[in-house]
This record gives C-alpha cells, structure tokens and sequence, in this order.
C-alpha cells in the first residue's frame, strides 16, 4: 500500500480527526482513505447513482423534438 507524508492545514486536521472519531479509527490514514471512498462515490460515479438513473429514464420517455437543420435549431433556441 502506497505511504505519503502530507501536510495538512488546521482545518483539514480537524476534519480528519472528527471523521477518525466517528467510526473509530486507529489511525489517521484509514479516516483519508474513508473520505476518499465518500468523495470518489459522490464525484467520480455520478452515473451509477439511483437518482440519476431515475432521471435518465425520465429523459428518455420525453418526446423528441424535431429540429431538422441548424438554422431551425437557431430559430428555436435564440428567438431568431
């Protein structure tokens, strides 16, 4: 496993030290790497989150609007 000296400002400490609290930690690096598995689920995977996928399936039983060329497109769209 990977091993990094990092410094960190106060704020960044405390948070750590809060989030090694609440699940009891032994140690600093397993708080880290518990945010990092909360921010990578909410930031890297956005597409696998029921919600979105519940507002995908929305998407898809919408009617499509037919556009046909680009200067309809402009004419829809910016009121030209």
């Amino acid at each position: 496993m990977p091993k990094a000296i990092v410094e960190l400002d106060e704020r960044a400490n405390r948070v750590i030290n809060i989030v090694k609290a609440k699940y009891g930690m032994r140690d600093k690096g397993e708080a880290i790497n518990k945010i990092a598995e909360e921010y990578g689920e909410e930031m890297l995977e956005p597409k696998l989150r029921p919600e979105w996928v519940e507002k995908m399936k929305k998407v898809m039983k919408e009617k499509a609007i037919k556009i046909g060329n680009v200067k309809n497109l402009r004419k829809r769209y910016e009121g030209k």
